[in-house]
């Protein structure tokens, strides 16, 4: 029972996390809104695929969003560090090695989001 409480534990936080990214994102005012909806539909997915991660892996998933956190916080910021995006995104994508053969589609979502934000530019 205790790794399905961890688990509840991890996915409030994860939602509280996807809360302040969408937030992050709202803000990022120059982004093109298609952009900005595209990375939200992500965001759901992600979030969705984080949700069916089993008890045991509950620190991960919060490992996950965090680094999810911190990439969007990066992007949105005025004052922009390409070295800041380019550490938040390789955070991210290492946060979900290992998940490849288990986890395919939480993988793909985490790549999917890192490759919209290099391409817009974040």
């Amino acid at each position: 029972m205790k790794g399905y409480q961890v688990l509840g534990y991890a996915l409030t936080m994860i939602e509280e996390t996807i809360v302040k990214i969408e937030q992050a994102i709202h803000r990022a005012g120059e982004a093109d809104p298609k952009h900005k909806a595209e990375l939200i539909r992500l965001l759901e997915q992600l979030k969705s695929e984080l949700r069916s991660l089993p008890p045991a892996q509950g620190e991960k998933a919060r490992s996950i969003a965090h680094f999810a956190e911190a990439a969007a916080h990066e992007a949105a910021r005025q004052d922009k560090s390409a070295k800041l995006l380019e550490l938040s995104r390789g955070a991210l994508k290492e946060s979900v090695v290992g998940f490849e053969v288990s986890h395919p589609k939480l993988t793909s979502v985490v790549g999917k989001i890192c490759d919209l934000l290099s391409a817009i530019g974040i």
